[in-house]
């Protein structure tokens, strides 16, 4: 029975360390597809504001350009006005229109 538990606890610490590995190796994707005009536009200023010289700005400057970039991508990110269902309320969903119907 101890054997049981310690290769159970074990078994479990290395698919939890595992998945965590892969989740983060995925998490931060690299590419921005735009897909309409302003988002073309954030695009453009992105690639603007990582090209600038900024050795000649002041403290300031340089941090309004980083918040400036960074509502930038996260604008890009969340803005896909999908729907997100997880698995579980999915599940629910299917359950109650087979009970339903």
């Amino acid at each position: 029975m101890k054997k049981f538990l310690l290769y159970t606890f074990a078994s479990l610490v290395i698919v939890s360390v595992t998945t965590n590995q892969l989740s983060a190796a995925t998490a931060n994707p690299t590419t921005v597809l735009p897909s309409n005009s302003e988002n073309v536009l954030q695009v453009q200023r992105l690639h603007e504001i990582e090209t600038m010289d900024k050795s000649t700005m002041t403290f300031q400057e340089k941090k309004d350009l980083r918040e400036e970039s960074r509502t930038i991508k996260t604008s890009l990110r969340d803005g896909s006005g999908g729907i997100y269902i997880s698995v579980g309320a999915l599940i629910i969903i299917i359950l109650l229109l087979i009970i339903l119907l």
